[in-house]
């Protein structure tokens, strides 16, 4: 059996930065133990498979460890390929996935724009032991729906964060999001996801769903420019809209393939 496979850098407009993921499209689904090999054969933060001729089209999320609720850079590099390789007719494409309908629309010049469900967040602790093993002086803490978002003092505490990892993993989380203001940009994140077998994701797309409510709330205001401190970098226009969060950013293609199984 041949499977397609495409591989694209994702919230980004250059290639080698941003978020890398892998996209499968598939004529029916594989057995999940295929899928979760092949994820982890890929060894990306996150691989999508995608069932074609379907309206919303089934799609789903793995990472080298497990499959996932939510991912916005695979979601994005999905309608990447849909629209640059595969032909697709229509801007706006919809996905039936474990986390309801999600629809992005192309707006043309490699750009895509994610209709992702909003998050809530309950206030915790401070000095709550999930959140002791990252290595920087914590403002506030607050957990939503898969993670819990931690504000720091300035941007530079959030570039010198220093998880313990092994100790990360025991937190009662998918992970940890780190933030502050940022100098040139309304806000900066690093996302740290060692659960699901990622340590540092690039650039998270699903994240935002988390940060644009929290920063809304401090900044009094429903639009921003956010910026990802991975090493590879991430860039994001936000629009925080009621229940639905609206991410935009770029993709760039780098691999075209095919898996034989």
């Amino acid at each position: 059996m041949d499977i397609p496979i495409y591989q694209v850098d994702a919230f980004t407009d250059r290639l080698f930065t941003g978020n890398p993921a892998a996209v499968c499209p598939l004529t029916t689904w594989l057995p999940d133990d295929t899928l979760q090999q092949v994820a982890r054969e890929n060894n990306l933060s996150e691989t999508a498979f995608f069932v074609t001729g379907k309206d919303p089209m089934p799609l789903r999320w793995f990472t080298p460890t497990t499959e996932v609720d939510l991912c916005g850079h695979a979601t994005l590099a999905t309608a990447h390929v849909l629209i640059t390789h595969l032909a697709h007719p229509h801007a706006r494409m919809r996905f039936a996935t474990r986390s309801g309908e999600l629809e992005v629309t192309s707006s043309g010049e490699s750009r895509y724009t994610l209709d992702f469900p909003t998050d809530r967040l309950s206030p915790m602790a401070a000095d709550h032991p999930d959140i002791l093993p990252l290595g920087v002086q914590v403002v506030e803490a607050h957990r939503g729906k898969d993670d819990i978002l931690v504000r720091v003092a300035s941007q530079r505490d959030v570039e010198r964060t220093a998880p313990d990892f092994r100790a990360l993993t025991r937190a009662a989380c998918r992970g940890v999001i780190v933030t502050a203001e940022g100098v040139d940009c309304d806000y900066v994140a690093r996302c740290f996801y060692p659960q699901t077998g990622v340590d540092e994701d690039p650039a998270t797309g699903s994240s935002q769903t988390t940060l644009a409510p929290f920063w809304s709330n401090l900044l009094d205001k429903d639009t921003f420019r956010a910026r990802q401190l991975s090493a590879r970098g991430g860039e994001f226009d936000v629009h925080l809209d009621g229940k639905r969060t609206h991410i935009t950013g770029g993709a760039v293609s780098y691999l075209t393939g095919t898996i034989r199984i």
